[in-house]
């Protein structure tokens, strides 16, 4: 099991444990572990992890003459006697901005290195040039970049043990990971534990309170409307479970622009395939990594720490 040195927590994040939700009987809300609130937006002021080494702008793949990069965060620790567990980081961003090299997503990937794990933060074909499927291709190309023998070796990590992060249209992305394929979790672009915070799950459909999120999510889907859009549902992880999937931590704020109910209806999908579901409502409207107060923080980590351990 990774090594954790020390938790660093952002700037001002306090997060208080509320009651226990009761069990969802068929056709309700998919049951919440734990309601915590957020003091202050996490994502205010990063602070710095020094003595973390990260290597930049690692090629993983070329995709018509344009490479594509990854930053690799590594922990600061002499043990290598057993090859240590690996996360992919994808970032957010709408599925049409965001890179790897913002502050909050390299201080995301310097954390999770900060705890013991190699962490590959990943850039992928943004829309509307590049729509759905280019970016999950790039990031399961990833994946599978880190399980090449020569990677292996030069990072000291497990290719059985590789889990993914993302928040917002990179939850979606690693949550497509993990949903994608079938079987074996330890091979291709196939991922052994998830945790993804306010990912749009369900492409096919949209509420109210999604509105402004429209126009983005059908240039990610190259479509015009929803009604029409074939891509809809291929790109949705609610439609992609099976019985094989791993692990999930789910986080969702319940005030958010993305809607509750989306991430209410994956946990219990996931649950109904009998795959194992941590699922955790923040409240307020904080969305993706803005909610990463030090409790969230520590329960991503338990959560991989039980996943990926050795």
């Amino acid at each position: 099991m990774p090594q954790r040195r020390r938790l660093l927590p952002a700037l001002a994040a306090l997060a208080m444990a509320a009651s226990l939700a009761a069990c969802a009987s068929p056709g309700r809300p998919a049951p919440v572990e734990q309601s915590i609130t957020i003091a202050q937006p996490a994502l205010r002021q990063f602070l710095a992890y020094p003595d973390i080494r990260v290597r930049e702008n690692i090629v993983y793949r070329t995709v018509d003459d344009a490479p594509q990069k990854l930053n690799v965060c590594l922990p600061n620790t002499t043990d290598s006697t057993t090859p240590r567990a690996a996360i992919v980081v994808v970032h957010g961003g709408s599925w049409r901005t965001g890179t790897k090299d913002e502050i909050s997503w390299r201080s995301v990937c310097a954390w999770l290195a900060d705890a013991g794990y190699v962490a590959f933060s990943v850039d992928y074909r943004l829309a509307p040039a590049y729509p759905f499927p280019d970016g999950l291709s790039d990031v399961q190309a990833a994946v599978k970049w880190m399980r090449e023998p020569s990677t292996v070796d030069k990072y000291d990590i497990d290719p059985d043990r590789i889990g993914a992060f993302g928040g917002s249209a990179g939850g979606n992305l690693v949550s497509m990971l993990g949903t994608s394929g079938y079987g074996d979790r330890t091979t291709g672009s196939r991922v052994a534990a998830v945790a993804e915070l306010s990912a749009p799950a369900d492409l096919t459909s949209a509420g109210p309170e999604e509105d402004s999120f429209i126009p983005l999510q059908l240039q990610y889907l190259h479509c015009t409307t929803l009604g029409l859009c074939g891509a809809a549902k291929k790109a949705s992880p609610l439609y992609q479970v099976d019985v094989t999937d791993p692990p999930f931590f789910v986080a969702h704020s319940i005030d958010e622009r993305i809607p509750l109910d989306q991430s209410e209806a994956f946990v219990a999908e996931l649950r109904r395939h009998g795959v194992d579901t941590t699922f955790i409502t923040v409240r307020g409207p904080l969305h993706s990594i803005a909610m990463l107060g030090t409790n969230l923080r520590g329960r991503i980590l338990a959560f991989f720490d039980e996943n990926l351990a050795a």
